[in-house]
């Protein structure tokens, strides 16, 4: 934790290129220049198309974590991945960073294309957005009361998530529908149950506590309240 300040912009420093949020942030670029450069051919598979998937593409859902798809989109995607990120590994641990930042963003690529077979959906996502997304988000939240800034402006850790929301609220308010933004809403809630305790290992053993209470409750309605000055069979055997 000491190479992370939490008043810094953004998480406060940068961990080692062998740290995970480093290979994240590679990823990213890597996959990025990858659909730029193929962008007008096969570089499309990369995306997230959920009629694609539905197809059996299965491997969209994974590869749109990935993709931005402009430079800027890139640059500032892998400082954020690579910087936040870096602060939630110090934090959480590789594995659960990996969990929170692709794990959530093919969940919600994969409800997104749950969604389609509902109602229509945009036909091509880039995931590179909702990742860093989840990972400004989650990092606000871990941080919660305590304090960071925003580029020198100081505030509360629930406020840095807030202004992460907010980003994705601006593009819903100039989208042509709210659809292109699927993936990106769903986020959200998601990274917000998971950082807040939500997890499918808990979601087992609420389910199984569930199903557990609901077992004895069948089981009580057959049992009846035996009358204390009732004699017993035993007492009518002996009579």
């Amino acid at each position: 934790m000491r190479g992370f300040n939490r008043g810094g912009g953004f998480g406060g420093g940068f961990p080692g290129l062998d740290s995970m949020a480093a290979k994240l942030a590679v990823a990213l670029v890597a996959f990025s220049a990858l659909f730029l450069a193929t962008q007008r051919g096969q570089g499309v598979l990369l995306l997230l198309n959920p009629g694609d998937v539905l197809s059996l593409r299965l491997w969209e859902p994974f590869t749109y974590v990935f993709i931005a798809t402009d430079p800027l989109g890139i640059v500032f995607g892998a400082i954020i991945i690579w910087s936040i990120g870096g602060f939630l590994e110090s934090t959480w641990g590789p594995r659960r960073l990996l969990m929170a930042s692709v794990g959530i963003t093919v969940l919600a690529g994969f409800i997104t294309v749950l969604l389609a077979l509902v109602i229509p959906m945009a036909s091509h996502y880039a995931g590179g957005t909702v990742m860093t997304t989840v990972l400004w988000v989650a990092y606000g939240l871990v941080i919660g009361r305590g304090q960071t800034n925003f580029w020198g402006i100081p505030l509360t850790g629930n406020w840095f998530a807030a202004i992460g929301a907010g980003f994705t609220v601006l593009r819903l308010l100039t989208a042509p529908a709210w659809q292109v933004l699927a993936p990106e809403l769903i986020s959200l809630v998601l990274v917000f149950a998971y950082v807040r305790g939500a997890s499918p290992k808990r979601l087992m053993l609420q389910l199984q506590h569930w199903r557990l209470q609901r077992q004895l409750r069948d089981r009580s309605k057959h049992l009846r309240v035996v009358d204390r000055n009732r004699p017993s069979d035993r007492d009518q055997f002996l009579n």
